[in-house]
């Protein structure tokens, strides 16, 4: 984003206090503790019920923020930045993204409902992005503030938007239709929550409708109260289990080993979907999807294979193995009473076995009575044959004679504390709350523990990753995607499974056994080996894989093995040296490789390739702009000489941000992918992708005097708590990042390592740190980061995270 101040005072309807004429702006910003605040940020000075950010201005203009929007200026400052002076900050900010808004014309598809606003937009994106430049709400941003903050995330490459807007009261819609903007909605499921704010149903079915004043579709199940209340003029598109008049009537639902199928009838023709679901809710947001596809014109064969690999969103309704032969149902994300039913429904259709305990918070945003409320779950418990209620909660505990074969508990600490006390075996549990007690304690607590050490790989994040390296890329430039060491430490195949969903045009690995190994797993993407030895040639043309030659021996190789096998056309890459000087066809031997490939039918040329040594160091600008230049002239000899056209491409991840002149046809993407640049100013878009975890094994007092590990590297200066982890330089944890160098992160806390790292163990000091043992401790991810650790230790991330070896498992997730 870059926009002029002097364009936005008259759409704020402000007074400009400043020292300079009105600058451009890169950022926005309403948290004063955020380390992205720099120069080029306007930051916007909220006040609410419990704070007033202009109290943090002083603080902000010290390390260097000079533009605020403000409804005042605090005395101090007066002088010292730039204000946009306004009468209400949050309307400001409100208005300067409805502005900012209008500047892009692409279809925006705004959500809104009770319940599944979330999940429909994650789904959505996963199944648009192969096709679209999505842009979204960051997780749950539907508020006030949420909205502006994720439409001011637009950049001119995104064209397809998907928006929440959540209210609570009336009033509230219009102004996040004036932000958003969409020309599609999406009207959701109408359950319960932020009753309290509204009169009645109906008054709170016309107020989110309000999202979709200006929509040109809004895609609903036909309901006669929504039909009553929809705007004049709406143009629908429906669906309905029950009423054949809607645009779309699923007529058949047949639900079978956690999956469903559904039968459909569309503009005269019937349909089968498939989906790895099978609760109420679920299904009802995939027609959603559905419905969205099937206005964009997508076919039906489409519409089933990106389907069928829609994936449980944010733990909600996940089932997992439990404790002593117990079955879990995580639904830790929200407390309604909407929501317990589907929890309840779906409860039901687990049928292992035969006693259900329900664990379930204080219920909020009902909209009724705390008695009405609890009798009406009483109700449901005793309709679903729930075998005991563990409730959790101040007021739950109030009502607890309302349940048979109940216990409650205050808070989620004192359930913890007692948990030794309560027996769970041989049951389904749903474990139902609140997000404010944190039941993930209690998730943790029940999970049956079968891997204390993991590397998570968050595919969402891979997927945000590549579309903001692709949003950089001129219109059709092809990416190729490094998968080469195991994925860069985070696991090949899994990766390149979801690079191919997302239609990249090629993958990178480096020996032949990488590529055979994704060929086995059932990749279809082409493939380049980018190192291939002469004894791998065979293989190589026996899986379809595309060597990269970079000498004239290894072309006379391959050429000969051609030649054997009587190929045509068979696809190579060439390699030139511009100045890596590690692989590679130097400027004197071009000619020959000219002259052995010139009429030779067995191979042809699927591109040209060089490699950047210093795309990463703008100080070697001058000898990058020397490489690209002979790239061009000795690619632009052999393609002219062998009158062909090949893919060319030079730019690896730092080069497609740094040199975006040098495109070609073709650019590769590597570390990027993984959530790691070289430029500290791009890291800030980059999102997490790897997160190391492991648990505390145990933990001891050592007095004054006292050593700990090998060599007593480490010597206490007074009474210190130390804690053990399982995990050491045999999983690739360097010996350089101990004895008091770096430092594990336990409950946001930073735990200094002591003593040197041992081949499967490390220690930490947890003097001042409130843990215990089995807690959970990160080693690397969003703190501290493998750029920290890698600049810590004098190396590049890429080390750090391929050194994590294969022993630790990873777990994906979406």
């Amino acid at each position: 984003m870059s926009i002029s101040l002097k364009n936005i005072i008259p759409v704020l309807n402000a007074q400009w206090i400043g020292n300079s004429s009105p600058a451009e702006v890169e950022t926005v910003s309403i948290d004063s503790r955020s380390l992205q605040n720099t120069s080029h940020s306007l930051f916007f000075a909220l006040v609410g019920p419990n704070n007033d950010a202009h109290i943090f201005i002083a603080d902000l203009i010290e390390i260097g923020v000079q533009n605020f929007v403000v409804t005042y200026i605090p005395e101090e400052c007066k002088g010292k930045a730039n204000f946009i002076v306004v009468e209400n900050t949050l309307d400001a900010l409100q208005q300067f993204a409805a502005y900012y808004r209008s500047l892009f014309e692409f279809p925006v598809i705004g959500l809104t409902g009770s319940n599944g606003k979330t999940i429909v937009k994650e789904w959505l994106n996963f199944l648009l992005s192969p096709d679209f430049n999505v842009i979204r709400s960051p997780k749950s941003y539907n508020s006030q503030v949420g909205v502006p903050l994720s439409v001011l995330a637009i950049n001119e490459k995104h064209n397809l938007g998907i928006f929440e807007a959540g209210i609570s009261t009336v009033s509230e819609m219009e102004k996040l239709e004036a932000v958003i903007k969409p020309t599609i909605g999406i009207l959701t499921n109408i359950g319960s929550s932020h009753d309290e704010g509204f009169n009645s149903l109906e008054q709170k079915i016309k107020e989110k409708q309000l999202l979709f004043k200006y929509s040109e579709v809004v895609i609903y199940q036909k309901n006669n109260l929504v039909d009553k209340c929809m705007l004049p003029k709406t143009k629908t598109f429906s669906w309905s289990f029950d009423k054949e008049t809607a645009d779309v009537f699923v007529f058949k639902k047949e639900t079978l080993n956690q999956s469903t199928t559904l039968h459909y009838k569309f503009k005269g023709n019937t349909y089968e979907l498939n989906i790895p679901f099978e609760d109420k809710a679920s299904i009802e947001n995939a027609i959603s999807c559905l419905m969205l596809m099937l206005y964009f014109n997508y076919d039906s064969v489409t519409i089933q294979s990106r389907m069928l690999l829609l994936f449980p969103v944010e733990m909600r309704l996940k089932v997992k193995t439990g404790i002593n032969n117990c079955s879990l149902i995580d639904d830790s994300y929200s407390s309604d009473f909407q929501s317990l039913k589907i929890a309840l429904d779906f409860l039901e259709s687990q049928k292992q076995f035969q006693n259900k305990t329900v664990i379930l918070s204080d219920i909020f945003q009902s909209g009724l009575s705390n008695d009405e409320l609890y009798s009406k779950v009483s109700q449901l418990i005793v309709s679903n044959n729930i075998s005991r209620v563990i409730g959790i909660g101040e007021t739950i505990s109030k009502f607890n004679d309302k349940f048979a074969n109940c216990i409650t508990f205050k808070s989620t600490a004192e359930f913890v504390s007692n948990f030794e006390k309560l027996d769970f075996a041989n049951e389904t549990i749903l474990i139902k709350g609140a997000r404010s007690f944190e039941f993930e304690e209690i998730v943790y607590l029940l999970e049956e523990k079968t891997h204390e050490t993991v590397l998570e790989i968050n595919l969402n994040a891979i997927s945000y990753n590549l579309n903001f390296f692709k949003s950089k890329l001129k219109p059709n430039v092809k990416i190729m995607v490094m998968v080469k060491a195991f994925g860069y430490g985070n696991g090949g195949l899994e990766i390149a499974k979801l690079l191919e969903h997302h239609k990249v045009d090629y993958l990178g690995v480096a020996f032949a056994d990488e590529g055979i190994s994704l060929r086995n797993g059932g990749i279809h993407l082409p493939i380049m080996v980018l190192n291939p030895e002469n004894t791998s040639f065979s293989a190589i043309i026996q899986h379809q894989l595309e060597p990269e030659i970079y000498c004239l021996k290894g072309l006379h190789a391959f050429l000969k093995i051609a030649k054997h096998k009587n190929l045509k056309r068979f696809p190579i890459h060439i390699k030139l040296d511009t100045g890596m000087h590690r692989l590679g066809f130097e400027e004197d031997s071009v000619n020959e490789l000219i002259a052995t490939l010139k009429g030779n039918e067995t191979v042809e040329i699927r591109s040209i390739l060089s490699h950047l040594a210093t795309s990463d160091d703008l100080k070697h600008r001058d000898f990058t702009i020397s490489q690209i230049r002979l790239f061009d002239k000795l690619s632009s000899n052999i393609v002219a000489e062998l009158g062909i056209n090949p893919i060319r491409h030079i730019l690896n991840t730092s080069g497609i941000s740094n040199y975006p002149d040098a495109q070609y046809n073709m650019v590769r993407l590597g570390i990027g992918l993984y959530g790691v640049s070289n430029d500290t100013a791009e890291q800030k878009y980059l999102e997490n992708v790897g997160t190391l975890k492991s648990v505390i094994s145990q933990i001891r007092s050592i007095s004054a005097g006292e050593s700990v590990g090998y060599g007593r590297k480490f010597m206490a200066e007074k009474t210190t708590r130390v804690a053990t982890i399982p995990i050491g330089y045999a999983d690739g944890i360097s010996r350089a990042w101990g004895n008091g160098v770096g430092f594990i992160s336990i409950k946001d806390k930073k735990a200094k390592i002591i003593g040197s790292i041992c081949m499967d163990m490390l220690m930490v000091d947890v003097t001042e740190i409130d843990c215990t043992e089995g807690d959970r401790v990160i080693i690397f991810g969003e703190s501290p980061t493998v750029s920290y650790i890698a600049k810590k230790l004098n190396t590049i991330p890429y080390e750090i995270l391929t050194s994590i070896a294969q022993r630790v498992k990873r777990v994906f997730y979406r």
